[in-house]
């Protein structure tokens, strides 16, 4: 167990405010996301106590511990963090009873970076509340002006201000170091573009297997993440990518290949954006396939062998990737107003590459363009589509918007916002 907590050099995140609220209600707050994203550092900001179960000193006593006594693990101020608790699940169970008992909300914090694969006897209904967690976004990792607000745009829709230096090559940086902590704040420039091959290779060689204890080829993991990265930003069923791995004479079963999709998920790895499906005026078939990303682009560069400079020569893979940093960045933003992302698209072909809907049932719709070339184009689709949308069940869209590399963020004559991805904040 660590006392006497202190977190140095920490950089705000989306999530600290996020669990603040939950703890204030809920008995238990699980953080779960991906390795290296943070979820250890965040909880410990807000913890008075810690049992680190993967502290290599302590880790067979702890789980010793887990299997004769696991209260005995929940003993310390609270909130007391259990980081990475997938590695005895019984520790659930085990909180699941304290909760119950001692009727407190902000008891304990559970971190968990994989699904575990024994299951505990409980759900958690109504003891436990989830936060989800992401690499860091733009305007966290300050890669952002945070000129444009998210909430002001869904609040108070209006004219827009904003510039941003950036362009499609320090996009490409951006989307090749991703945004793990260790990436951000590395002051080797260099450095911080290995943190996503390292990742990559720490999956395929460890992880794959350890996440349920199935024995896993690593020459395989990186065959299917890599095939994976290739349909990053489509809408690639599993049945398309094995015919691809096939032309290029790699030969796996339907079970192998959605057993290693299914492990990457557990790892938090593989994020994919589900299908919207809002009330139109006329009937159309909207597709209901997800929209292929991982949890954060530099890892589908990563296991493309991808490198800013790299991507400079292929345009239309930057693209795509770009375009995943986008729906990361969504993501974390829409959390902060108890929003969801989405994606659409229809037999007409007619599609926003994002969506973001609010409990409240008011949504913004968004296309994603690499060039100011393209923005004409993004801004039509979107104002057709938002024609085509039954106002009369679902409203009319908060706003609409295009999102850039760089540039000025303004609003258009017909309304449609065009917002570089390096200006937007929460």
């Amino acid at each position: 167990m660590v006392d006497d907590l202190s977190v140095e050099a920490y950089m705000p995140r989306v999530a600290d405010s996020l669990l603040v609220e939950k703890l204030s209600y809920a008995g238990a707050v699980e953080i779960r996301g991906p390795k290296w994203c943070g979820k250890t550092e965040t909880a410990l900001r807000h913890a008075e106590s810690a049992v680190m179960m993967q502290d290599p000193d302590e880790r067979a006593n702890n789980l010793m511990v887990a299997e004769s006594k696991p209260s005995l693990l929940l003993r310390g101020e609270k909130p007391l963090l259990i980081d990475e608790w997938q590695e005895a699940p019984q520790l659930w169970d085990a909180v699941r009873f304290a909760v119950d008992r001692e009727r407190m909300p902000g008891q304990y914090i559970l971190t968990g970076s994989a699904t575990p694969y024994a299951k505990p006897r409980h759900s958690g209904t109504g003891r436990f509340s989830f936060l989800d967690m992401y690499p860091m976004s733009s305007a966290e990792a300050g890669d952002s002006t945070a000129e444009v607000s998210l909430g002001a745009l869904f609040e108070r829709p209006g004219e827009i201000e904003g510039v941003s230096r950036s362009d499609v090559e320090a996009v490409s940086h951006l989307i090749c170091r991703g945004g793990w902590p260790g990436a951000v704040t590395a002051r080797n420039g260099e450095a911080s573009l290995e943190m996503a091959h390292d990742y990559v290779m720490a999956i395929a060689e460890e992880d794959i297997s350890r996440v349920d204890g199935v024995s896993r080829s690593a020459q395989y993991a990186r065959i299917v993440m890599q095939e994976y990265a290739r349909c990053t930003s489509t809408q690639a069923a599993h049945l398309a990518m094995r015919k691809n791995l096939k032309a290029r004479n790699t030969e796996l079963s339907r079970d192998t290949v959605d057993a290693y999709i299914a492990a990457l998920r557990r790892l938090y790895v593989i994020r994919d954006l589900p299908a919207w499906e809002p009330s139109l005026h006329a009937k159309a078939r909207v597709a209901k396939t997800p929209t292929r990303h991982f949890v954060d682009p530099s890892l589908a560069a990563a296991a493309l062998g991808a490198s800013p400079r790299s991507l400079l020569r292929d345009l239309s893979l930057c693209g795509m990737l770009f375009e995943s940093l986008c729906v990361r960045d969504l993501r974390v933003y829409a959390q902060a107003h108890k929003g969801e992302v989405f994606h659409y698209r229809d037999e007409s072909g007619l599609e926003a590459d994002a969506v973001v809907a609010l409990r409240d049932g008011r949504y913004a719709l968004f296309e994603v363009k690499m060039g100011a070339r393209f923005v004409d184009e993004g801004a039509r689709n979107l104002i057709k589509l938002s024609e085509k949308i039954d106002r009369s069940v679902m409203g009319e869209p908060a706003f609409c918007a295009v999102l850039t590399p760089g540039g000025y963020a303004l609003k258009r004559p017909d309304g449609v916002y065009v917002v570089p991805i390096t200006c937007l904040a929460p």
